[in-house]
């Protein structure tokens, strides 16, 4: 990583707009009429894969390429960041989350349809049964899927961009097929979270709505999930450390 901090922030602002612009906007931005709810969450997921992927190539060797604070506190835990610059990107991250909902909802605010359709899944925020929610899994299986699949992503990103990774510089493109599969999974379950920033920006816009404000209020759970699936993460890839030779 290189850049000061300030500079290194902004590109997780950058990056993490990137990431909530292509999958919210993926979801918002496609007609259900023509392909269905499987033609949006194929497009919704294809989109944050390759627009990740472009964000990664593009700040990987300025920031680390976080743009999520679940790899972020994963990334601290691995002592690969240090605590004050986890906390100056996560607050960067949101910044980022929020810009890009407002940006989602200012755009579908142009088409009477799509606008409503933001109003009703809270700019593609995520949920669990309840409280309003269009989503109908319960609370227990969300959190366990968030806590699964946010591991399973961590996971990849601290194994394929270790120094001595032998496909490091192919480390963008497991990252971003590996954030498109948690997508293509999660999206019916709960829309897809793995990335708190991801999730709040969304839902703290859409709660200019009252009948959007079940994301704002449901929102803990994918913070809480998605860090601990990122701690357990961080814990394996110590345990799988190898020590030095020579």
């Amino acid at each position: 990583m290189g850049g000061s901090l300030g500079q290194r922030c902004l590109a997780e602002f950058v990056g993490t707009y990137v990431l909530v612009v292509c999958i919210a906007g993926g979801v918002v931005f496609t007609d259900r009429s023509t392909g269905g709810a499987l033609g949006v969450d194929l497009v919704a997921s294809l989109a944050l894969g390759l627009g990740v992927l472009g964000a990664i190539y593009a700040f990987g060797d300025l920031s680390g390429a976080y743009f999520n604070p679940a790899i972020t506190v994963g990334g601290w835990l691995a002592g690969r960041l240090p605590g004050r610059d986890a906390v100056a990107y996560i607050l960067a991250q949101l910044g980022g989350a929020i810009t890009a909902a407002g940006f989602v909802a200012g755009v579908a605010y142009g088409n009477a349809a799509m606008f409503a359709g933001a109003q009703h899944s809270a700019i593609a925020s995520q949920g669990y049964a309840g409280n309003g929610s269009p989503y109908s899994v319960a609370m227990g299986s969300v959190f366990l899927f968030e806590v699964a699949l946010t591991f399973v992503l961590v996971f990849v990103v601290l194994l394929s961009t270790r120094r001595d990774a032998s496909a490091k510089n192919l480390a963008p493109v497991g990252i971003a097929l590996t954030l498109a599969m948690t997508n293509l999974i999660g999206i019916p379950i709960d829309g897809a979270s793995v990335n708190p920033a991801r999730s709040f920006g969304p839902a703290l816009v859409a709660a200019i709505w009252p009948g959007s404000r079940w994301a704002i209020q449901q929102d803990w759970i994918f913070w809480f999930a998605p860090i601990v699936g990122g701690i357990l993460a961080a814990l394996l890839e110590r345990a799988l450390r190898t020590a030095p030779t020579g």
